[in-house]
């Protein structure tokens, strides 16, 4: 049965409703054909057929991904490119005025580094600069606010002048670089090849929708679902199904991938987008409910169209590798301050339960991948079995003196810094569980594994051994789902007392 759609109404708002209507002719291509012989576009221009000048007797799909890989080296650079504009309008007015050295570095500076921390350098589907404009504003009164004080209290120079003209440079030269990245895009120049994940209605329309908006630089080029009954018709070929979308991701390196439901499950859903963001890959999430979801300013949107843009994996951004270079530095400096502790401490474990001052068992780290962890032995196992199993020994008579004052002051974890140096944990982070333990962890308390664990962490602030092991999990839960370099330092500082009170210390 056909159904006309309303044109007064926008595309995301008619699901349910037949297929919606693109210019392209329908492509032929059976549920199984492998992704190696899958035409990689389906929008505008960009057909299934070899154009000329592509070599005979290759897939089209290798060809066209090494264009849209080119095209992305550029994609990649607009972030800086917006820097080197924002630099450039800070400079103009400078020197239209003849405005000091100081005064000219120090505008720059503030101004570059607000507009980039206040997120207007991010990818964006949509860039425009009235959009932009109450937020450019509000940050430019904050970088003026700043100067001026930082001008009375040291060189007593204000030059208001150049404070009011960097902002209409600012928007001058954002509206001229908005303006040819979206032009770039339309022309094809600046790619991103996009996996759909639903071949029905919506994803219909979502595919519909980036043919008629490509200034937004998404290029569709195959679904994601169980093989539909009328898969020939789709104005994309069907590429794989969902259990297939880490092989689909890996082969066909797409860079951006937009979820429209389809006939899945939410928990399969969550699996399939969890998935993907462990790819180097942007994920779009369609709303449930559009026809009443608020369009703030955090979300994306396709012409009409809104979609959520899932948060990137911690380890995807720029504050992990922070992160890391904070935790080799930290644990370093802190291994070449304590070192005399470390060797008197050793020294004292050897006396008390002989050779072998190193307790090692295997724990489970970032991805599900084993670790061996350190740590001063307390008491002498009786065989590896009991040291590998056996986490819990507070109330265990072979503990001496010398192990139950370690335990308590935590001195005992001190050679975890050794693993926190080569990467194996880190300063903050989930507990490291042994693998029974981890065993017992299912559904979506498994994304404690997306980050490394931790010589600390919030079930240490909370409570330590005092704690039960399901608290345990949704605490690691929530350290996961909300991490920062913030969080981090704020677990940080809550550590001091935590360790120094003794509490839950065994």
């Amino acid at each position: 049965m056909t159904v006309t759609r309303d044109t007064h109404l926008p595309a995301w708002q008619v699901s349910g409703l037949g297929t919606p209507t693109i210019p392209q002719k329908p492509v032929s291509n059976p549920p199984s054909a492998a992704l190696a012989v899958t035409p990689p576009v389906a929008t505008g221009a960009d057909r299934e057929v070899a154009e000329p000048g592509e070599p005979a007797g290759v897939p089209v799909v290798e060809s066209r991904f090494s264009r849209y890989r080119s095209s992305l080296v550029v994609g990649e650079r607009m972030g800086l490119m917006l820097v080197a504009g924002d630099l450039l309008a800070c400079l103009l007015p400078a020197a239209f005025i003849n405005a000091g050295t100081q005064s000219t570095v120090g505008t720059a500076l503030v101004m570059v580094g607000l507009l980039a921390m206040g997120g207007l350098n991010r990818s964006r589907l949509s860039l425009s600069v009235l959009d932009d404009l109450p937020q450019i504003i509000r940050l430019w009164l904050v970088g003026a606010g700043f100067l001026i004080v930082v001008s009375e209290l040291i060189t007593g120079n204000l030059q208001l002048t150049l404070f009011l003209g960097v902002l209409p440079a600012i928007v001058l030269v954002r509206t001229v670089l908005y303006g040819l990245i979206r032009s770039w895009r339309a022309r094809g120049w600046v790619t991103h090849p996009t996996i759909v994940v639903g071949a029905g209605s919506l994803g219909q329309m979502v595919v519909d929708a980036l043919h008629r908006h490509p200034e937004t630089g998404l290029r569709t080029f195959g679904f994601i679902d169980s093989r539909p009954l009328d898969a020939e018709e789709l104005p994309i070929p069907l590429i794989g199904e969902p259990s297939e979308l880490t092989d689909v991701l890996v082969k066909s390196k797409a860079r951006a991938i937009v979820v429209a439901h389809g006939g899945m499950d939410d928990s399969d859903l969550v699996t399939l987008v969890r998935k993907c963001q462990r790819q180097q890959c942007e994920v779009f999430v369609l709303p449930r409910l559009p026809e009443i979801t608020h369009v703030g300013s955090d979300m994306d949107n396709i012409g009409d169209m809104p979609l959520i843009r899932l948060r990137r994996s911690a380890y995807r951004s720029p504050s992990w590798r922070i992160k890391r270079l904070m935790d080799i530095a930290a644990s370093a400096a802190a291994i070449v301050v304590l070192a005399p502790l470390l060797a008197l401490v050793a020294l004292a474990v050897r006396l008390e339960t002989g050779r072998g001052v190193i307790f090692r068992q295997e724990r489970i780290g970032r991805d599900g991948i084993a670790f061996e962890l350190m740590k001063f032995r307390s008491l002498k196992p009786v065989d590896d079995a009991e040291s590998q199993t056996n986490w819990n020994i507070s109330h265990d008579s072979r503990v001496g003196p010398v192990g139950r004052f370690l335990r308590k002051t935590s001195i005992d974890e001190l050679p975890q810094l050794f693993n926190i140096l080569r990467g194996d944990m880190s300063l903050v982070g989930p507990r490291p569980l042994i693998e029974h333990e981890d065993a017992q962890v299912e559904g979506r308390f498994r994304r404690r594994l997306d980050l490394t664990p931790g010589l600390t962490g919030l079930w240490q602030v909370h409570g330590r051994s005092e704690i039960p092991f399901e608290q345990m999990v949704n605490l690691d839960y929530l350290y996961v789902s909300s991490w920062s370099l913030f969080n981090d330092f704020k677990i940080l500082l809550k550590t001091v007392p935590a360790v120094f009170g003794r509490r839950g210390a065994y």
